[in-house]
Formats: structure tokens, C-alpha cells, sequence
């Protein structure tokens, strides 16, 4: 940022008046809303008219279909932004509900223009999708009339669309509100603060043993508080989605996510396999952590605890530049976006009150820039998480040439472009120590990351394949998602720890997001396939960028197992895959009890 020719540094709060200034109410934004509107009813219109097939009608029928999404895109980016700054913009929470009532309204004419290609006979349509005009689209066009014979009828579908707005996302929104007006109370560094849930996380590294458990036990008790709500909103989600699985007939929960992720159910379970076998490793490292705090057994609020001194805490400059000079030793462009994220104000950073905790990465299609947000406090998991948010932004960019409609890749390839970044920056900070103790905590930042990776995530996984197991059977109480999840936890990490978090369901958000089933096995997937691309690329050396965004170019346009086929060489569906990716976290396992002897 410069002022007055001086450059002070970046800042840490992002810009999102280049793109509607006045923020909530922002005029250009009432603009774009009333255009996307316009553009919904044309698009309904022009569908209805849409009753024979031809290639000409086909590519009519995808301009105005990517301009509406671009618009929706554009207006849900700029909405989750005003509303992740600050959770009290209540005009925010008003425009997110008229975005989702649009959206249900082009969904169901996007659904039945999907219909009427599903209809076309195989011969006529393998001759449509292999014309010069669709060739380019063909696995999306493909993957789009492949999910229409799955649905119900389009009055159907489109009566699910319109009970969704307010039977199913209204209760995700919901969940925002009321996370939104929680508060703590708690005493740091001699200071009594109040606190949101988003900054009362990040205590939970800090060096203060009795700091970090008060955390834990005021959070723990603002969610059981809340517990009741929380278990009928969850109950409310899960039973909508059943229902209309059902209805549809399908039998598989993971049907959806699945099929989201472009991923094979063969490639899932070789994956938890692969982590299952080498869960031991992490139980060692848990293990002897406990031994350096002087316990028997970690406690839950001791996971994230620092065993080691570094100094390598950095302002948001010194990670901004670390983050940038390790990127370019992978490649220049990498690099050269990066600082233009930096230098464009795309990020919001500053640790302040009334943020929503987390951090994600958004996409504005239609000026073809990112937002990234987060809270730093200069740690450095946070330059990592930067650097992750920075990888998915990246992603986006590599796709810029890429028709609209391939660029739509899916949430477990999104999160290997992050990881990717995210590693870069975490092997260069190893590399750097400068005394074996900053080494320890290095290394072990890495391996808190293989924990919540292989074990948090996995908990996650397990106790939402159990939550959807009992809720076909009816309402699950708070008490029994308490024991479910605490169940799962004891399972995934091993019963390595002391005490467990019951109300973890309570307090991830991903449990609660309405846009796909499942938030939580893309994470590991990404994890675990960005390290074979990360292996190649260390192998390789800086001539590796080119084939890393061909990669990259190609995630949208091909299935996971197809693409690390061509990509890697490799058959995701066999455990071999998973298992030399869990070697390279076990060796930091191994590291970490070497240096800790």
C-alpha cells in the first residue's frame, strides 16, 4: 500500500469497492442484483422455447446460462465477503437471502434445460458433443445430462429448489446468525477480553497452558448452551437432504458428495485405508508431546499447544514476503500473482472483533479476481494459511484461458492447489531454522497438520457418516450427537487423548453449509494428492510450473482418477497411491521424535 509515494506496507484489509463501493449498500451492487434478475427471467424464457436439441440451440443456450451463473457467482462473492468481515451487516444477511431465492429460480430452469439434453437419444447426442461448436464442453455437457436422469421430474425438482430457499438454506443461514452474536469472556495476558468465536480460536496455540483451556472450557460451554438449537438445525439439514435422496432414489448418502467431487467411492475407501494403517505414526508423535507438556495423555485443548519457541512469529509484510520468495523458487508466475494479490489489496487479515472465524478463498468471475480471508496474528500456521488461501486463488488463475464452464472444478482438486502452496511454504520455513528448537516447532506445525488432516477430518468423516445413518430412523438428540462425536474422535485419533470435544459438531461450520454434503474428505484427498504433485515437483525443479498448471487446467474437465492418470501416472482406486503420500507425512512423525529424544 502507498501513501503519498511512501509505501507502508500491505494492508491488511481487503478492497471490495473495485468491485461495488458502498459495500452493503452499495448502488452498483442493487444494480448488478436487478441485471442478474433480468438476466434469470431471459434465461427462463429463452428455455421454454428450448424443445428440439441441435448443436445450434445447445450453444444458444450455454451463453446466457454462463452469464447468469457468472452474475450469481459475482454477487455471492461480494455477499460472503460483507458478511465474513463483519457478522452484524445485517443487510448483508437480507441480500444473501434474495441471492438464494434467484438462484433457486434460474436452478430450476437450469435443471429442466438439463432434462431436455438428458432426453436426447446416445447416437444423436455423441454426434452433438463431438461437433467443433460443443467439443471443448463435452465432459461437462456429459456430466450435466448424466446428473439429469438422476433427478425427479422438472416440477418436481423445481418444487425441491423452491422449499429449499427456506426449509433448508434458511436453517444454514441461520447457524451464521446465531455463531455470528456469540461472544467469551477471557482473561489474556492479565487482560479480560471479549472475544468472537473466530479470535477465541486462534488461542488455541497459546503458549499459556491456563489460557488455552479456559478457551476450550468457555467455547465447550457456549455451545452446549446452545446445544438444542444447534441439534435441530443439524437434524433439519440432514433430514431434507435425506428426503430428497430418497425421493430421487437414491440409497448411497455419498452418492452426492461423490459425485460432486468427481471421485470414485473405491478411491475414498483406499484412501481411509491408507490412513487407517498408518495412524500409529501420529499416535507416537501425540504421544510424545503429552511427555514434553509433563502428561500422560494430551488433553484436547493441548493439541494445537507450542512445545517449542520460535521466532519465526512474522508481521503480515514478513509473511506476505516469505511466502512470495519461496514461491518464486517453484516459479515465476506463481510468485508474480502472488504479489499482485498482495499489492491489489485481495486480502482481509486484520485480527479484529466481529469477523467470522476460518478462513476461505472466493472467486469474483466477472472481474477475474480473488478474495482471500482470514484472521493473522502472525504465527507461523497462519503464513501457512495464507499461503493455502493463496494456492486456491492461483488455481483460479491458472484457468483464466479455460471457457467458463471448465472452470467449475470441484472441491477436493481445489483444496490440492492449496495444500500444494501451503507446503512450499512450510518445508522452506523447516529448511530455515535456525536452531534445532525452532526445528521442532517447525517440524511439528506440519504434523499438527497431518493430525487434523488424518484424524480431525476423519472424525468428521466418521461421525457424519453415522449422524446420517441414525437420522434415517429419526430426530437425533443433542446427547446422541455428543456421543457419536466424541466416538468418532476417540476412533480417528487412536484414544491418544485425555479428553475429547462432544460439541465439535456444534461448532464446525462445515457441518452446516448448504452447498454440498460431506465438507470434509476433500480436505484429506487434497492433502494427500497435493504431495505426490509436490514430490514431482521438488523432482523436477523450477521447470515444473508449466505441467503443475496444466494440471491444474485440467481438474474441471476430468474425473480425479483420470486425472492423476495422465498427470501422475498413478491408480488412485489402490491403496499403494495413499500409502507413499502417508510415508512422507510418517517420516516428519519419525523427524519429530528424533529431535525430541
Amino acid at each position: 500500500m502507498k501513501k503519498g509515494g511512501l509505501i507502508l506496507g500491505y494492508s491488511e484489509v481487503w478492497d471490495l469497492d473495485v468491485f461495488f463501493s458502498g459495500g452493503s449498500e452499495s448502488s452498483e451492487f442493487r444494480d448488478h442484483m436487478n441485471n442478474l434478475q433480468e438476466k434469470v427471467v431471459a434465461f427462463a424464457e429463452e428455455e421454454r422455447k428450448f424443445i428440439q436439441p441441435t448443436v445450434h440451440n445447445i450453444v444458444n443456450m450455454i451463453e446466457p446460462a454462463t452469464s447468469v451463473m457468472m452474475y450469481l457467482r459475482q454477487a455471492g462473492a461480494f455477499i460472503g465477503c460483507l458478511q465474513a468481515q463483519n457478522m452484524n451487516d445485517r443487510k448483508a444477511d437480507a441480500l444473501r437471502g434474495e441471492l438464494t431465492s434467484l438462484s433457486a429460480t434460474f436452478q430450476v430452469s437450469f435443471n429442466s434445460f438439463q432434462q431436455k439434453l438428458s432426453q436426447t437419444d446416445d447416437d444423436v447426442w455423441n454426434d452433438f458433443i463431438q461437433d467443433e461448436a460443443l467439443r471443448d464442453l463435452a465432459f461437462v455437457l456429459k456430466e450435466w445430462r448424466e446428473k439429469a436422469k438422476e433427478k425427479l421430474s422438472n416440477e418436481e425438482e423445481a418444487l425441491i429448489q423452491s422449499l429449499a430457499v427456506d426449509g433448508y438454506h434458511g436453517w444454514g443461514e441461520m447457524y451464521d446468525t446465531v455463531v455470528g452474536s456469540m461472544a467469551i469472556e477471557v482473561e489474556v495476558d492479565g487482560e479480560l477480553k471479549t472475544l468472537s468465536v473466530g479470535q477465541a480460536n486462534n488461542l488455541a496455540s497459546h503458549k499459556n497452558p491456563a489460557v488455552r483451556q479456559e478457551v476450550f472450557k468457555k467455547l465447550e460451554a457456549a455451545w452446549q448452551e446452545k446445544e438444542e438449537m444447534f441439534a435441530r438445525t443439524l437434524n433439519h439439514l440432514g433430514g431434507f437432504r435425506l428426503q430428497v435422496y430418497d425421493a430421487r432414489g437414491w440409497e448411497e448418502v455419498l452418492k452426492e458428495p461423490l459425485s460432486y467431487n468427481r471421485m470414485k467411492k473405491e478411491t475414498l475407501d483406499a484412501m481411509w485405508g491408507a490412513i487407517s494403517e498408518k495412524r500409529e505414526a501420529f499416535v507416537g508423535y501425540l504421544n510424545r508431546k503429552a511427555e514434553l507438556l509433563g502428561k500422560e495423555k494430551l488433553s484436547w485443548s493441548d493439541l494445537s499447544a507450542p512445545i517449542a519457541t520460535t521466532t519465526n512469529n512474522m508481521s503480515f509484510d514478513e509473511g506476505a514476503h516469505f511466502i512470495e520468495k519461496h514461491f518464486r523458487k517453484f516459479g515465476n508466475e506463481m510468485a508474480d500473482f502472488t504479489k499482485q494479490a498482495f499489492e491489489q489489496e485481495w486480502i482481509e487479515a486484520e485480527d479484529r472483533p466481529g469477523k467470522r472465524p476460518g478462513g476461505f478463498c472466493t472467486l469474483f468471475p466477472l472481474s477475474e479476481q480473488s478474495r482471500i480471508f482470514m484472521t493473522y496474528s502472525g504465527t507461523m500456521s497462519n503464513v501457512a494459511t495464507l499461503a493455502h488461501e493463496l494456492g486456491h486463488a492461483f488455481h483460479s488463475y491458472a484457468l483464466r484461458p479455460m471457457h467458463t464452464l471448465n472452470r467449475n472444478y470441484a472441491m477436493n482438486v481445489a483444496e490440492t492447489a492449496s495444500t500444494f502452496a501451503e507446503m512450499i511454504v512450510a518445508d522452506a520455513a523447516v529448511k530455515e531454522a535456525n536452531t534445532n528448537e525452532e526445528k521442532v516447532a517447525l517440524v511439528e506445525d506440519k504434523l499438527q497438520r497431518s493430525v487434523a488432516f488424518f484424524m480431525n477430518i476423519h472424525a468428521r468423516f466418521l461421525f457424519e457418516t453415522r449422524f446420517y445413518e441414525e437420522r434415517k430412523q429419526g430426530m437425533v438428540s443433542a446427547e446422541r450427537l455428543n456421543e457419536l462425536m466424541e466416538a468418532a474422535q476417540k476412533e480417528a485419533y487412536g484414544d491418544s487423548l485425555s479428553d475429547y470435544h462432544p460439541h465439535f459438531w456444534a461448532s464446525k461450520l462445515h457441518f452446516y453449509i448448504t452447498g454440498v454434503p460431506f465438507y470434509n474428505f476433500p480436505y484429506t484427498f487434497g492433502y494427500l494428492f497435493s504431495l505426490s504433485i509436490y514430490a514431482k515437483a521438488i523432482e523436477e525443479g523450477e521447470g515444473y510450473e508449466q505441467k503443475y498448471i496444466n494440471l491444474l487446467r485440467d481438474t474441471a474437465v476430468m474425473t480425479v482418477e483420470e486425472l492423476a492418470m495422465k498427470h501422475l501416472g498413478e491408480d488412485i482406486t489402490q491403496k499403494d497411491f495413499w500409502e507413499k503420500g502417508m510415508n512422507l507425512c510418517v517420516q516428519d512423525a519419525e523427524e519429530f521424535l528424533r529431535l525430541t529424544k
